[in-house]
């Protein structure tokens, strides 16, 4: 699923975009925040600080990141919903904020009409991991065990209705088994606790897992997701160990306001492909789990909407709520 832009047309787009009128001419003039709908330590937060630092760089402005967390992104969504429409505030958002929100619940901001897509980041598999102290090696092996155990099994989320609790959800309805769901207020603490083995499982994205699967910290059972990860290509998918129906593929993308100015939307879009093309940054977010993807702003509009249609979908079969 990658839209990668050619060379030649992201330089003629990059130079356009700095010559178009007036309100992108005198574009930026002061600092820009992006807006992280996540805790610090997160997916979303070390992907925006990588960005902002390349994005400071590029405009030679400085670029705030500003974390506002809490109900599965809504707050920071409804802040940067109400902010001006100049391209000074922006917003990293991800599947929860613009796809799996609108399925599961009535929000204060919609999620079409209240943004600007400024382009696509990356991808990141969901992986299932589990603390060391679990026994089985891989996702066949415990199911397994957690259909003999008598105890019932724990598993960590970043919150309800977020990607991690929504992949666990979808195992639980493909296995039969019963989980326990202990919500946290973001990734890092969920995270941090299962390494710690307050709870057994999580379905985090790679991004958020890969470092703690490198040192050991954690198992990785399975990807969940229709293939293999080039990040982790020894990890098998759960389709491959015989548990179908669960691919939750975690995406991020920058998102402005409504009504931000045409060629301001064109200037970032121009900008942040550029960035995403730079190798440095490449390698940065692929050795963190996360896979480049760039998109043009007609894209990301058809993206969205299909994104949107697939979790409604998806909420409707299975029953899934927020809560």
């Amino acid at each position: 699923m990658k839209f990668k832009q050619q060379q030649l047309i992201g330089a003629i787009a990059f130079a356009a975009a700095f010559t178009c009128g007036s309100a992108a001419a005198a574009w930026p003039e002061k600092s820009i925040t992006i807006v992280v709908p996540t805790s610090a330590g997160g997916a979303n937060d070390a992907m925006a600080r990588i960005i902002g630092q390349a994005m400071a760089v590029a405009l030679k402005q400085t670029v705030i990141v500003e974390n506002k967390a809490g109900a599965n992104g809504a707050i920071a969504s409804e802040y940067v919903k109400r902010a001006a429409p100049d391209g000074y505030t922006l917003m990293l958002g991800y599947i929860a904020t613009h796809a799996m929100n609108p399925a599961l619940q009535k929000l204060r901001y919609d999620p079409v009409l209240d943004f600007e897509p400024v382009g696509m980041v990356g991808s990141s598999a969901t992986l299932m991991v589990a603390s060391t102290k679990v026994k089985a090696n891989n996702a066949k092996e415990l199911v397994a065990q957690f259909k003999n155990d008598k105890e019932i099994a724990t598993y960590a989320s970043a919150g309800n209705g977020t990607a991690p609790h929504f992949a666990a959800e979808m195992f639980k309805l493909s296995t039969g088994i019963d989980m326990l769901h202990v919500p946290y207020k973001g990734s890092a603490p969920a995270i941090n606790d299962t390494v710690a083995g307050q709870t057994q499982l999580m379905f985090p994205s790679l991004f958020t897992a890969m470092n703690f699967v490198k040192s050991g910290k954690l198992k990785a059972m399975g990807v969940a997701g229709a293939k293999r990860s080039e990040l982790l290509p020894d990890v098998p998918t759960l389709a491959e160990q015989g548990i179908n129906g669960v691919d939750v593929s975690q995406w991020y993308a920058m998102f402005a306001p409504a009504k931000t100015p045409a060629p301001v939307l064109e200037q970032l879009n121009a900008v942040l492909n550029k960035i995403l093309a730079d190798k440095a940054i490449e390698k940065r977010l692929e050795e963190q789990g996360a896979e480049v993807e760039t998109m043009t702003l007609s894209q990301m509009r058809t993206f969205i909407a299909a994104e949107q249609v697939k979790w409604k979908k998806i909420v409707q079969a299975t029953g899934l709520k927020a809560d």
